[in-house]
């Protein structure tokens, strides 16, 4: 990933673009409502049209594409993942299941041998 995190410089125009991503995004929403009476798939295809118009809008910016050049660099770092096999993520898990078990059991113990001694001391059954 990239090591500068400079802001990025946004003109005059990149403000323009993004209130009118913005406005678009708006009229997405309030349209679905308007036409509550017509069908749900014209609805929500004229929102999702508008949204992405909006988010190209946005995209053109310079915070657009700082957010994109982050994306890319967020996707090459998670390609140099080394996932685990199957085998090591049943390993972890069983072994995770049965610390589990026994930190409980130890809890439970603690929780028990505690009770006792508040009885004890407050004189209780």
């Amino acid at each position: 990933m990239s090591k500068d995190n400079k802001e990025p410089v946004s003109s005059p125009l990149d403000k323009l673009k993004m209130a009118a991503a913005l406005a678009l995004v708006a009229v997405g929403i309030a349209g679905f409502y308007y036409f509550s009476e017509g069908s749900n798939l014209y609805r929500v295809l004229g929102m999702l049209v508008l949204f992405g118009v909006a988010v190209g809008l946005f995209a053109t910016t310079a915070k657009g594409q700082a957010l994109l050049s982050f994306m890319r660099g967020a996707r090459t770092e998670v390609r140099k993942m080394v996932w685990p096999t199957r085998q090591e993520a049943l390993q972890t898990t069983l072994i995770v299941m049965v610390l589990v078990v026994i930190v409980g059991i130890f809890l439970w113990l603690v929780d028990m041998f505690l009770g006792w001694g508040v009885r004890q001391v407050i004189g209780g059954a």
